[in-house]
């Protein structure tokens, strides 16, 4: 489609209508959850971490599974037993019933479906994401949130035109430690930080997998969507024998490599350190020519962030003049004696605490609130990680303007920060 209008037209032309979700209308004599209480959901893509999301998501108890939807036969028949187990275990589940779909938009089309979990490949993202925005649904969306800048703020737009609630998968903001870190950091536990380094793996590369026969569970068509048509390979949608995470997160036109994958974790939990979930960098620096690693990102204040391997994986590095905090999902650690238990004191500004990421959206959902990973935090998170990637790919100095969300002087960079879509694929319907 044609990047200029990409965000006027997904910033989504107004149909004005009004939607009164299933959470605040009641379901019965027999229901045991309070009417205003119930939030029903369906999930768009239920692969390997759908099954994860759906653990997560029965055990707030609000919540019941209505619908999934996916383009993988076999994968959709294993979520419709799965789904129907859980609700079943349930006090007011009783034997409700899951429905599938093959196309998102069926599932979007139910006036019964409160909020929606987005768990498909990331160049599904926006669209999906838009379209549930204007069918009045309130959204749970894995990270990265985007797999552009221009599809990031179209999110943001849809869910801000039509007053949704807005959850990213950066869960690492619903750990104690993490949230701890970065409070212990914003509020000066370690002096004035100066530099920031963190380590995750390669940026994207280009697909040059090769074609192989298409499998009659799955709709290759549709699972390419709104990117660029390139044949079928099993490395990119596995059947469900693997259970493992497929590879499509490492390709151009369907994920943004490990900068993208680990990074919206980690360069998220720098962001939120230094203050930054409305913005980012000014400046990235790329290494030398070919390298994976070397990626310098300046901040205004003078913060310099690193990607680079510094001892530690899939793990952050916080340098400061008064002592030094490193923290990832296996170890939080400083320098600085008995910082980790340190208790913040008068005076002091908390950042927002939540114990379990999926409560705090339902919470939201049922306050009306913006929740711990709100749409604007995703995207500035998605944003950075992209704008790594395209970092590495131009190998030249990019100066970023944050608050216009584009490079100076530099077109084919600005090029960069969209893509096109496949002609079916666009927003002119809306």
């Amino acid at each position: 489609m044609d990047r200029r209008n990409f965000i006027g037209k997904s910033a989504i032309a107004a149909g004005a209508f009004t939607i009164v979700p299933g959470h605040v209308t009641a379901r019965g004599p027999k229901e045991k959850t309070a009417p205003g209480d119930r939030i029903n959901l369906g999930f768009i893509g239920v692969g390997k971490q759908s099954q994860y999301l759906l653990s997560m998501m029965a055990k707030c108890p609000e919540t019941m599974m209505l619908a999934g939807c996916d383009v993988d036969t076999m994968k959709l028949a294993r979520f419709k037993g799965d789904a129907e187990k859980v609700n079943s275990a349930k006090l007011d589940g009783g034997n409700q019933k899951v429905d599938t779909y093959e196309h998102y938009r069926e599932l979007l089309d139910r006036k019964d479906i409160d909020a929606v979990v987005i768990a498909v490949p990331d160049h599904w993202h926006a669209m999906i994401a838009v379209d549930a925005a204007r069918a009045g649904k309130d959204i749970y969306c894995e990270k990265p949130m985007a797999s552009t800048v221009a599809e990031g703020r179209a999110m943001v737009s849809a869910t801000r035109k039509f007053d949704r609630v807005f959850q990213t998968g950066n869960m690492q903001r619903s750990w104690r430690d993490f949230r701890h870190a970065c409070e212990m950091v914003s509020n000066g536990y370690i002096g004035q930080v100066k530099e920031i380094n963190v380590s995750v793996g390669d940026p994207l590369m280009a697909c040059e997998l090769p074609a192989e026969p298409e499998p009659d569970f799955l709709n290759w068509d549709l699972w390419v969507g709104p990117s660029l048509f390139r044949n079928y390979n099993s490395e990119l949608a596995p059947s469900i024998e693997f259970d493992g995470y497929p590879n499509w997160r490492n390709y151009r036109g369907f994920g943004g490599g490990m900068i993208t994958d680990w990074g919206a974790h980690m360069f998220d939990i720098a962001q939120w350190a230094l203050g930054m979930d409305q913005s980012g960098p000014v400046e990235f620096i790329p290494p030398e020519h070919g390298a994976k690693r070397g990626m310098q990102m300046k901040y205004e204040n003078g913060v310099i962030m690193n990607h680079a391997d510094w001892g530690e994986f899939n793990a952050v590095q916080f340098l400061g003049t008064e002592g030094k905090i490193e923290v990832s999902r296996s170890f939080y650690r400083s320098n600085v004696r008995g910082l980790t238990k340190l208790e913040l004191k008068p005076g002091d500004t908390p950042l927002y605490t939540s114990d379990n990421h999926y409560q705090d959206w339902i919470d939201a959902i049922k306050n009306r609130t913006r929740p711990v990973s709100d749409v604007e935090t995703g995207h500035r998170t998605a944003s950075l990680c992209n704008i790594v990637n395209i970092g590495y790919s131009l190998e030249r100095t990019l100066e970023w303007k944050p608050n216009q969300e584009k490079f100076i002087d530099d077109d084919y960079a600005n090029a960069m920060l969209s893509r096109p879509f496949r002609a079916k694929w666009d927003f002119n319907d809306f």
